[in-house]
């Protein structure tokens, strides 16, 4: 490889990398074509890429960049995951694929810029994704206005029980 194609590599995992908030290191050493074909299709459907780059054109482009924590994990083979949008939905979809594969396994990750260990990973796949999240939020902050009308249709429920009654006693009184 010629050192202007490694700087267009470099430059563009570079840019990719600093695009995502995620970014996750694997090893598939073993793994066929057919695997890992199969795992760029999840992690493409999670909002997510995968990636085999040489360890020192990944080093040189994760240096100084958003997930700079996990440059000097890169030996032997391995691949970088790079989450875009909502970096559970990537994390689900790599501990998924690690279970099901006996050549796959997570190493580490960079969450915006803070490293994590496998077992970070996992946690973080077993939360909630984005959505169900604000699913939850939006039915909490609906919660609060519901139960003030609901609060205050019960007083004026009550202030008209009460009004009823008299009236019917008045009307009792006058017959």
């Amino acid at each position: 490889m010629q050192r202007s194609e490694k700087a267009v590599i470099i430059e563009d995992i570079k840019s990719r990398a600093d695009a995502s908030s995620f970014a996750a290191l694997t090893d598939f050493k073993g793994m066929s074509v057919e695997e890992l074909t199969n795992l760029r299709v999840r992690l493409r459907g999670a909002g997510g890429e995968y990636h085999v780059v040489k360890n020192t054109l990944a080093r040189i482009a994760l240096t100084g960049g958003k997930h700079d924590a996990i440059k000097d994990k890169f030996h032997e083979n391995c691949g970088v995951a790079l989450g875009f949008d909502d970096p559970v939905a990537v994390a689900k979809a790599l501990s998924d694929f690690a279970k099901q594969s006996k050549l796959f396994s997570l190493r580490c990750a960079s969450l915006d810029g803070k490293e994590m260990t496998a077992e970070q990973v996992e946690a973080l796949a077993k939360l909630p994704g984005k959505e169900q999240l604000l699913g939850q939020l939006l039915g909490t902050m609906n919660a609060v206005p519901t139960n003030f009308v609901s609060l205050f249709a019960n007083m004026l429920r009550g202030l008209l029980y009460a009004l009823k009654a008299i009236e019917e006693k008045k009307g009792n009184a006058a017959a």
